[in-house]
């Protein structure tokens, strides 16, 4: 539930409307991106699109969460970014999975369709990320969010780098390996996040043992 005893006497940056008005922010733009970079990477026969797309996806899902929790107790908050580490890594999980079933069934991707919504994406990834950046030290919700921003900056710039290569070799090789290491990225991150989540409900569980045998 909301911790509204401690709200009142120090500010909770956890509810802050500077957290809110970055989540609601960052929600509008992956939001947004998913449907651009899922149509542009099917269109453009792209693996690291739609992996990049699906990274907006699960995003958008992601801030919404933070959106929901923002506020309530730290177990809350640990509990959602459990979900959110979770989802991270399925995420990736799925993705490794359809690039390797496109080494052997896939297309060469249009390298300028990749080039163009890549960087369009980065440019929108790069701005939410600065807003996000004061946030990276916070809990696990917190730093969850920083997590996806930051991978999906990472993400922008491999599909750029893959479009140059796809251009250049004329293969879809730089593609796959952009949506495999995206993938390795995605399943990373999400382990990161999930192992704080554990540490944060282990020391709020401690702290219940204790306050219940005092």
């Amino acid at each position: 539930m909301a911790c509204s005893s401690c709200a009142s006497t120090k500010p909770d940056t956890n509810n802050s409307p500077a957290w809110r008005r970055v989540l609601w922010i960052a929600l509008g733009v992956n939001a947004l991106m998913f449907a651009v970079e899922m149509a542009a990477g099917v269109a453009g026969g792209s693996k690291a699109l739609q992996a990049d797309a699906l990274d907006f996806l699960g995003d958008s899902a992601n801030y919404a969460i933070s959106l929901g929790v923002a506020g309530m107790a730290l177990a809350w908050r640990a509990r959602a970014a459990l979900i959110k580490g979770a989802t991270l890594a399925l995420l990736g999980i799925y993705v490794l999975a359809a690039t390797t079933w496109a080494i052997w069934n896939g297309r060469t991707p249009e390298a300028e369709v990749m080039g163009v919504v890549g960087v369009v994406a980065l440019i929108a990834n790069a701005v939410v990320a600065l807003m996000l950046f004061r946030f990276r030290d916070g809990d696990a919700n917190m730093r969850s969010v920083w997590i996806c921003s930051r991978n999906d900056v990472i993400g922008n710039l491999a599909v750029v780098m893959a479009a140059a290569g796809v251009f250049g070799t004329g293969t879809a090789w730089p593609d796959l390996v952009v949506a495999g290491v995206m993938a390795v990225l995605g399943i990373t991150g999400g382990a990161q996040i999930v192992l704080q989540a554990r540490g944060e409900l282990a020391g709020e569980a401690t702290i219940g043992d204790r306050a219940g045998t005092a």
